[in-house]
């Protein structure tokens, strides 16, 4: 059964800037506000904004309770996470979904928001893989904006990358799934792990050491979260660290090693993860990925 799509945003919308996992203050999303209000979108910022409690915004349970404040409110069309860093997996099993699923709001956010994703993707609703508020005004990132503001609207989008010499070419039609590969490893298990299997899985991360990487892809594989994939996208793996003995491989190579056990097509060097170039990606929407020398298409179906 296909994942269910929220409603797409209309102008006049309400949406709300939350923060699950590290703090923003209201003037660092002053930027993001003025894009949301020019989208013709009207937004709420959350209790958790502007407020610090180390390096979270505020503590757990006001963090739980603003986030559910804005599941359980018909009024919030979309529910926007204003940054990522660490937090989201301490409050997720507190969040009760029911009144959501009576109104389904998109969710959208990146990185630590893999939490979410996945967890919504399981429970069997889509959400957006995408940029977020306190990112909104960084230099080179106008497409990615624009692609949030798509998918939130529930425009078509079409991705066309070039080509990559480490692509397995093929097609793959699936459902998309994915995110930080850290979070991915660390919801196994959890009840936000959620099946790779028939579904095109996308990977990125950052200021992940190089044997760190290749034991998570360990893991993933141990686990079955490749066996049964239809298709693979590689995003950015930003600024990657490395021991003083080298480890000897690139992240796209640690990557590409335990891809060449299995036969599904794989997409390098996809626009996604934590750089200005982060395409937004509907997790749980069914999307076709089609690689050649020429290149990789990824379009929804």
């Amino acid at each position: 059964m296909s994942a269910i799509a929220p409603v797409p945003l209309r102008s006049g919308d309400q949406v709300a800037i939350v923060c699950p996992a590290r703090s923003a203050s209201h003037e660092e999303l002053g930027a993001a506000v003025a894009v949301l209000e020019s989208w013709g979108l009207r937004v709420v910022l959350g209790d958790s904004t502007n407020i610090r409690h180390h390096q979270f915004g505020g503590e757990d349970d006001m963090r739980h309770r603003d986030f559910q404040q804005q599941l359980d409110n018909p009024e919030i069309r979309a529910i926007l996470s204003a940054r990522g860093g660490y937090g989201t997996t301490r409050i997720i099993d507190q969040l009760d979904f029911s009144r959501f699923a009576d109104n389904p709001k998109w969710i959208a956010g990146f990185s630590d928001i893999t939490t979410l994703n996945c967890h919504l993707l399981r429970l069997g609703y889509q959400s957006i893989h995408g940029v977020m508020p306190l990112l909104f005004n960084q230099a080179g990132g106008e497409d990615s904006l624009e692609t949030l503001r798509r998918a939130l609207f529930g425009e078509n989008i079409l991705y066309a990358v070039p080509a990559h010499p480490l692509n397995r070419p093929g097609m793959a039609a699936g459902e998309l799934v994915g995110g930080n590969l850290s979070l991915l490893q660390t919801l196994t298990g959890t009840q936000s792990d959620v099946s790779t299997a028939g579904r095109i899985l996308f990977l990125e991360d950052i200021d992940e050491y190089l044997y760190a990487i290749d034991r998570m892809m360990v893991h993933l594989d141990r686990t079955n979260k490749l066996r049964d994939l239809a298709g693979l996208i590689v995003g950015h793996f930003t600024n990657p660290q490395d021991n003083t003995v080298p480890y000897g491989q690139t992240p796209n190579e640690i990557i590409q090693h335990y891809a060449d056990k299995y036969r599904f097509p794989v997409a390098h060097g996809f626009p996604v993860g934590h750089e200005p170039q982060n395409m937004a990606l509907v997790c749980g929407r069914k999307a076709r990925l089609t690689i050649s020398q020429d290149g990789t298409q990824l379009e929804y179906l």
